[in-house]
């Protein structure tokens, strides 16, 4: 029998290339758990979309002028205090002689005095009301609301050897979208 091993050699180098080369494709065809993946045309996409509203804090800043009052008291106490010390320092210097005199003359004077401050405090006064006005900052929150639209997801129609299917997904899958083929026997 003539066997030529260099064709043999050949033979199994060239089938060895085959099936390194068939690995990735298989491998993509064909997941870890034996199920069989293949790619399907996508058809249709339509977003699902819903409406959202959103709500949004604004805050709002002016300028508002504020009024204020302030009562001034006319004239003084002064000039009832120093009436009262006079006043109590003449009727003190009737009393007494010598020095008892200048005694009762101080002592009748500082009593004047007290007297005439506390009657001068005690009595109904003219006040004069001044007004005045400053500016004061207001600051405010308010709300405005807009709507906005959210997409949710995607219904997506493909088609897989002449039929059309359809699936929701989360995200837009682009012109071609990987499958799972689930091949089993009938029953």
């Amino acid at each position: 029998m003539n066997v030529n091993y260099r064709k043999i050699r050949a033979v199994t180098a060239t089938l060895a290339l085959m099936v390194a080369a068939a690995g990735p494709a298989q491998a993509e065809r064909y997941g870890q758990s034996g199920a069989v993946y293949d790619y399907a045309t996508v058809v249709n996409v339509e977003p699902i979309v819903r409406l959202v509203t959103v709500t949004t804090p604004v805050r709002e800043c002016w300028d508002e002028r504020r009024e204020y009052a302030v009562d001034n008291r006319r004239g003084s106490s002064g000039g009832a205090t120093l009436f009262g010390a006079i006043l109590g320092g003449v009727l003190g210097h009737q009393f007494g002689s010598g020095s008892g005199n200048d005694a009762a003359t101080a002592a009748g004077a500082l009593l004047g005095a007290a007297i005439g401050s506390d009657a001068a405090r005690r009595a109904p006064r003219d006040y004069e009301r001044e007004t005045y006005s400053r500016p004061v900052r207001r600051c405010q929150t308010n709300y405005t609301s807009t709507e906005e639209e959210r997409v949710d997801g995607y219904n997506v129609t493909y088609r897989y050897h002449g039929q059309k299917y359809r699936t929701r997904m989360p995200y837009d899958p682009g012109e071609r979208l990987r499958i799972r083929v689930d091949v089993r026997p009938a029953e």
